[in-house]
């Protein structure tokens, strides 16, 4: 049996006693100064792998809990990031959120989720929320929002980071790519293979209605004006996907090229030329967007575009560090991440 010193003793004392343990106790427990178990839980990048294990071992042993609190009005950070994406439901955002939270923890930061629901006022609701909390930095998706959250971000002081989008009126970094350039660039790519009758099916999306307008724009300045916009309600599906492609082909002349605003919808747009019988690309060539890993699966594989959601996630993650570390870093940051299309079967 290993015999506990007075010290240990006394902090274990303190939990039955009901007294709150501090970090002092848990920096004696460990055998390591205050300053070297404070970097351990929160820095655990400046520490080496034993010592951390060694402070980790004693917090477990000792049941501490951390002040956060008392810790953010000491140092005035709170090691906490909000991210707010339109959902949580979709494995491209989730992907990218993925890769911000591993950096941000591996960097001693805490993140909250929010879910926004592609709307501009719930996020606005959201941030009123957040903002209270004061967090260090703040992940939006895309650069949509209204007046009154644009006013309060400014306002606040707070780095933001703007991910999957770059435009021409940022709030403070942006980290993402032009949807506009992604719809020229399908227009231009499929009317060089030689397509010439074009229809899309797009989630009721704003950055999906863009990727559309500027195909649409794209292809009427190459004498294609006639372009049917199916647009559905969200969430994307399968079964959107399914419908879209029902009305599409109840037109008087049905499209060769269909364009959806995400692989999940032209997942669907594939189940349903599977099964009234048309050939692909043959009779109808599909094209979806994000680039899920079902769709070089698909049969036959989808064509699509690749964003690298995860890239884009440690990105966003590393341009809010830079600006952690030196308030002055990455001021007016725009990172494009590009996008790369995906020719596969189904074109």
């Amino acid at each position: 049996m290993v015999k506990k010193s007075r010290r240990e003793l006394a902090s274990l004392d303190a939990v039955s006693q009901d007294i709150p343990l501090t970090l002092a106790d848990v920096a004696r427990h460990a055998g390591v100064s205050t300053m070297t178990a404070s970097r351990a839980l929160s820095r655990p990048e400046l520490v080496s792998q034993t010592t951390r294990e060694k402070v980790l071992e004693s917090v477990q042993t000792l049941g501490y809990v951390p002040n956060l609190l008392a810790g953010s009005l000491a140092s005035s950070k709170s090691r906490l990031v909000a991210i707010l994406l339109p959902t949580i439901s979709h494995s491209l955002f989730a992907n990218t959120v993925q890769a911000i939270m591993d950096r941000l923890t591996e960097a001693g930061y805490q993140t909250l989720l929010g879910p926004t629901g592609y709307s501009p006022e719930k996020e606005q609701a959201l941030l009123e929320a957040i903002l209270g909390r004061r967090p260090d930095g703040i992940v939006l998706t895309g650069s949509l929002h209204t007046p009154n959250s644009r006013a309060r971000l400014v306002g606040a002081g707070i780095p933001v980071v703007e991910a999957w989008d770059l435009s021409d009126q940022p709030l403070d970094m942006q980290v993402g790519f032009s949807h506009e350039a992604v719809g020229t660039a399908l227009a231009t790519h499929y009317l060089n293979k030689g397509y010439r009758r074009f229809a899309v099916i797009t989630a009721d999306d704003p950055r999906g209605h863009r990727r559309c307008q500027a195909l649409v724009r794209q292809l009427a300045q190459n004498g294609i004006s006639d372009v049917p916009v199916q647009v559905m309600p969200l969430p994307a599906s399968w079964q959107l996907g399914r419908e879209g492609l029902r009305q599409l082909l109840a037109l008087p002349v049905p499209p060769q090229l269909v364009l959806c605003s995400s692989d999940t919808i032209a997942l669907g747009v594939l189940a349903e030329a599977a099964s009234r019988g048309l050939r692909v690309p043959e009779q109808l060539a599909v094209v979806g967007f994000g680039d899920l890993s079902e769709a070089s699966f698909a049969h036959p594989s989808l064509s699509t575009v690749s964003i690298n959601p995860a890239r884009m996630g440690l990105q966003v993650a590393e341009a809010l560090l830079g600006r952690f570390a030196d308030g002055a870093c990455n001021r007016a940051l725009a990172v494009d991440t590009g996008f790369v299309l995906q020719d596969r079967g189904s074109s």
